[in-house]
């Protein structure tokens, strides 16, 4: 969803962007049941267009519930980042230990 935020994308262009920098391997086989799901969700667009390359490309975009999802999960992200990497001791609380992360249930 990241990766939509700035700019629509069609499968392969949005696994390119996903793996250039090598952290990750993924197929174009894996993003689109990803995508599906996601436009079927209410949380991207998509759209057909024509290309000058070859055949039509179906492009996805995020759509307000999906900036605003992706904005409440970096926020829960945030906070297991910091959960993870704090220093835990013994008898110690902090404002972000007392926190609890929001699960979401489908």
């Amino acid at each position: 969803m990241g990766a939509l935020y700035h700019e629509p994308h069609y499968g392969y262009s949005l696994v390119r962007v996903l793996t250039e920098d090598g952290s990750i391997s993924l197929k174009e086989g894996t993003i689109y049941p990803i995508l599906a799901r996601l436009d079927r969700d209410g949380l991207v667009r998509s759209e057909w267009v024509e290309s000058v390359q070859g055949p039509p490309r179906k492009y996805y975009a995020l759509t307000p519930a999906g900036r605003q999802l992706l904005a409440d999960l970096r926020q829960e992200f945030d906070l297991l980042v910091s959960l993870v990497k704090r220093e835990w001791n013994a008898g110690e609380e902090s404002e972000t230990a007392q926190r609890k992360l929001l699960l979401r249930k489908r």
